[in-house]
């Protein structure tokens, strides 16, 4: 996790130091923050196990902002080699940026297009893994949309409750699969395709239980563990990599 170039490889590496209680974001001309998890199931789970840590505005974004900064996040899956099937799920996380009204082609960023990145990616490099486009062979990406039933998260947001919302954005993709006009299903289509156990635990519980008990079911809180603790702990904690950012 941090501000960098996410690392994908073919091994897994162990994450080197102590996950931070806060994650600052700057506002403006900033690279996006990132996570990365072997898969979408795993990353949801150390989420929403991590209760201590939350993701909140810099000062110095609240010294500029004053009024409420919300949360962008654009979902990338890239696949660790050009011969692997497999792929890793990367978070970009940023503060949310109005789009200037003389900007070029400004409607597509006003849109709810999953295909485009939000427009604050205009003012700093694109990281690498975005670069090809929503749809590239080896890496594609949804920019999760605001909608009238989900709206962007306000910061400052616990880890938990952005689960909560991750898991919420995949139930709103997978209602809309029969919908050819839309590219919301994109985000169901992905992780069905390249995690398809993943839907499982989602799926088990009844629709009246709600989405944090869904959610509960997913990363297996409350269940009675199936392994050993420390393969558990491995599968957590493997897929990050802080950077000097990630404080």
């Amino acid at each position: 996790m941090g501000f960098g170039i996410p690392m994908v490889s073919t091994l897994p590496r162990p994450f080197p130091g102590v996950i931070p209680n806060v994650i600052a974001l700057p506002y403006g001309r900033c690279p996006p923050f990132h996570m990365k998890a072997s898969s979408w199931r795993s990353l949801l789970k150390l989420m929403a196990r991590l209760s201590g840590t939350r993701m909140e505005p810099t000062m110095e974004a609240m010294a500029v902002v004053k009024t409420e900064m919300k949360l962008r996040i654009v979902v990338s899956f890239v696949k660790v080699h050009q011969s692997s099937s497999d792929w890793d799920t990367v978070l970009y996380m940023s503060i949310d940026h109005p789009v200037p009204p003389n900007a070029p082609t400004g409607w597509k960023y006003r849109n709810g297009d999953t295909n485009s990145l939000p427009w604050s990616y205009t003012l700093s490099q694109v990281p690498p893994f975005l670069r090809d486009g929503a749809d590239a062979p080896l890496s594609k990406f949804y920019t999760i949309p605001c909608t009238n039933d989900m709206p962007y998260p306000t910061l400052p947001i616990s880890f938990p409750n952005l689960a909560t919302y991750l898991a919420s954005a995949l139930e709103n993709s997978r209602d809309a699969m029969h919908d050819s006009s839309s590219s919301v299903r994109r985000l169901a289509k992905c992780i069905d395709q390249f995690y398809p156990n993943d839907r499982v635990g989602l799926d088990d519980a009844p629709e009246r239980a709600g989405m944090r008990q869904r959610l509960k079911n997913l990363v297996g809180i409350g269940s009675k563990p199936q392994r050993d603790r420390n393969a558990e702990m491995y599968e957590l904690v493997t897929p990050f990599v802080p950077d000097e950012y990630g404080r």
